[in-house]
C-alpha cells in the first residue's frame, strides 16, 4: 500500500493567500483497480489559474472543496499497473496535483513516450504553458509581419514564448516586465523593445515602444497595464485574454470611476476583438502539431525558456505565493521527486 503526501485546501484565502489556507496530510492510497495506474510525482507545475480555484465563485471551471488536494499538472511516472498500454517506469502527463503519489485512470494520462529533456519542459515550454502561447497568438493574435505585438508578463512561461512567436512570425514584439533584471532578460531573449511596468513613467514608455500603435496585446496581467495599452490599440486590434493576475488576489471591485463604458466605446471605435480562452478548447486535436512546431523551435534556439525550479513539495506553498506577487523568474515548477 502507498503512501502520499498531499497538501490540500484548508481555508478560502481573503486576499494574498497564506499558509493557513493549505494543509498539509498523508494518507493511504488503494491499489490501483482496472484500469488504473499508480503514479509518483516528480514534477509539479505551479500556474496563476490555481489562485482561482481556491475562490467559491463563479469561473469557467469548479472550485476546490475545502479539504480537497489542490490541483496542478504533473510529469509523474508509473510504479504499478493496472491498464493495458502503461507499465512501472513509464512516463505520464497527469493532473495529480499538490501530491506525491496518486491513483488515476489511465484514459485521463497523456504517455510521453519521447520524454523531453529535462522532463519538466512537458509541463513549461513543451506543455500546456506554451501550447497556449502557441495557440492563444496564432489563433487569436494572427500576427502579420510588420505588425506590433505586446506581452504583459512576458518573462513568465506563456509571455515569452508569444514574444518569441511573434517574432518568428516577422512581428515586432513589445514585452513588458517587473523589474530590470527581467526587463533585461527580455533583451536577451530578443525583444525588440522591454519595459518596467513598475516605472512611473510606464504608460509614456509603451507609447515610446509602440509608435504605430498596438495591433495584438496578448492579455495576461491587468490592471495597470491594461489601462496604458487601451489607448494604444489600433483599429482592428486582437486581444487574445489569457489571464488578468494583477487582479486575482483582490477582495473587492478597484476603487475608482467605472471606465466600462470606455471600454465598450473603444471596443466599438476601433472594432477590437477581444477574446478570452482556454487552451484545451482552442488547441484541440493540435497537440501532435504544436509539438512539431514548438519542438523544432526549441531545438533550434529560436525560442528559448527559462525555468524557477523549487526543490520538495513542502515549498510548493511559498513557491505559489511568492509566483502570484510576481517573485518567480520563468515556468514554476516544484521538484517533488527524482
Amino acid at each position: 500500500m502507498a503512501v502520499s503526501t498531499r497538501i490540500v485546501l484548508a481555508a478560502r484565502p481573503s486576499g494574498e493567500p497564506t499558509s493557513s489556507d493549505f494543509r498539509t496530510e498523508t494518507v493511504e492510497l488503494d491499489a490501483p483497480g482496472e484500469g488504473e495506474v499508480l503514479l509518483e510525482t516528480l514534477y509539479l507545475s505551479l500556474d496563476p489559474y490555481m489562485r482561482g480555484r481556491m475562490n467559491d465563485a463563479e469561473s469557467y471551471a469548479e472550485p476546490l472543496a475545502l479539504g480537497q488536494t489542490m490541483v496542478g499538472q504533473t510529469v509523474s511516472r508509473v510504479l504499478e499497473s493496472a491498464a493495458p498500454g502503461l507499465a512501472p517506469g513509464d512516463v505520464v502527463l497527469a493532473g495529480s496535483g499538490w501530491q506525491t503519489h496518486s491513483v488515476q485512470p489511465a484514459d485521463r494520462l497523456i504517455p510521453l513516450t519521447d520524454p523531453p529533456t529535462p522532463l519538466s519542459t512537458a509541463l513549461g515550454v513543451l506543455g500546456m504553458p506554451g501550447m497556449t502561447a502557441w495557440t492563444g497568438l496564432l489563433t487569436i493574435g494572427d500576427p502579420k509581419p510588420g505588425e506590433t505585438v505586446v506581452v504583459a508578463a512576458a518573462t513568465g512561461p506563456v509571455g515569452s514564448a508569444v514574444g518569441q512567436i511573434a517574432r518568428i512570425k516577422g512581428a515586432r514584439a513589445v514585452g513588458i516586465a517587473g523589474g530590470p533584471e527581467k526587463v533585461a532578460h527580455l533583451r536577451e531573449l530578443g525583444f525588440d523593445a522591454a519595459l518596467d511596468h513598475r516605472a512611473e513613467d510606464f504608460a509614456e514608455q509603451l507609447a515610446a515602444a509602440t509608435p504605430d500603435g498596438i495591433d495584438v496585446y496578448f492579455e495576461n496581467v491587468g490592471g495597470r497595464v491594461w489601462d496604458a495599452v487601451l489607448p494604444r490599440l489600433n483599429t482592428f486590434a486582437r486581444v487574445p485574454v489569457c489571464g488578468l493576475v494583477a487582479g486575482y488576489n483582490a477582495t473587492g471591485l478597484p476603487e475608482g470611476p467605472d471606465r466600462s463604458g470606455l471600454l465598450m466605446a473603444k471596443v466599438l471605435q476601433k472594432r477590437l476583438t477581444v477574446r478570452g480562452f482556454l487552451v484545451h478548447e482552442l488547441a484541440a486535436g493540435q497537440r501532435e502539431r504544436f509539438l512539431q512546431e514548438m519542438g523544432q523551435w526549441v531545438a533550434e534556439g529560436r525560442v528559448r525558456y527559462r525555468e524557477d525550479v523549487t526543490e520538495g513539495l513542502e515549498n510548493a506553498v511559498a513557491s505559489f505565493v511568492g509566483m502570484l506577487r510576481g517573485d518567480n523568474f520563468g515556468k514554476t515548477v516544484v521538484k517533488v521527486s527524482d
